[in-house]
């Protein structure tokens, strides 16, 4: 992507009433205005808080609010020319219960009050194999514990996920630690029974990975 055209997204992202982006200051030096009132400030409701990781263009954030309009759905990404894409479809098709933040997964914990999140997505993340990458896995034992402090005791995380490293490391990590995995599965597209939300919503990416015959996994866990 050119450098007009990114700057040409980050302006129109500051037009959009579905994206917010504070600054690092604002979230770590101070309580966010936002914390703890995303439902009733931002989706004037007290539906369920779900909220996509790393959500790049945001289709899956977009495709889930779709497909539960009594849900409110949040992507994040820290890159805001990604995201974007997702923004505009939700303003362009009226999906009030869709909206962005720009941010880093690291700093989750300082947008979202305690036990304000009902389900946490993690879809198609950067596997980080190298064993020095480890710590930028965001199914990793520091960033369980993030999400840990935002979900509530009965939250739900699901992976999604083309690696079947990132499959079989976070399945080893869950296990080791004792937390409960409701569902796991190493071939969505190929194995019967795969939820729908899992297999009706497709990423850019995720469509370009089955053109390959690549394998798409999907886990669903609890982490309290």
């Amino acid at each position: 992507m050119g450098s007009k055209n990114k700057q040409r997204r980050f302006r129109e992202n500051e037009t959009f009433h579905n994206v917010y982006q504070p600054t690092r200051e604002e979230l770590v030096d101070a309580t966010y205005k936002l914390k703890g009132q995303w439902r009733s400030e931002v989706f004037k409701n007290d539906n369920p808080v779900v909220l996509e990781l790393g959500c790049g263009k945001g289709e899956y954030t977009v495709g889930l609010a779709k497909r539960y309009p009594n849900k409110n759905f949040i992507g994040i990404d820290i890159k805001g020319a990604r995201f974007w894409r997702g923004a505009k479809t939700a303003i362009e098709e009226d999906i009030p219960n869709a909206a962005f933040i720009r941010t880093q997964i690291e700093l989750v914990e300082f947008v979202f009050e305690e036990n304000e999140v009902d389900e946490i997505w993690i879809t198609f993340p950067d596997p980080q194999i190298k064993y020095q990458r480890t710590k930028h896995r965001m199914t990793n034992l520091q960033f369980l514990e993030r999400y840990k402090k935002i979900l509530k005791p009965s939250g739900l995380m699901h992976l999604k996920t083309d690696s079947e490293f990132m499959h079989g490391y976070t399945l080893g990590l869950l296990h080791g630690l004792g937390l409960e995995v409701l569902y796991a599965n190493h071939n969505v597209y190929k194995l019967e029974g795969s939820p729908e939300d899992v297999t009706e919503i497709k990423t850019f990416y995720e469509n370009q990975y089955l053109e390959k015959d690549k394998a798409i996994t999907y886990i669903r866990f609890k982490i309290n």
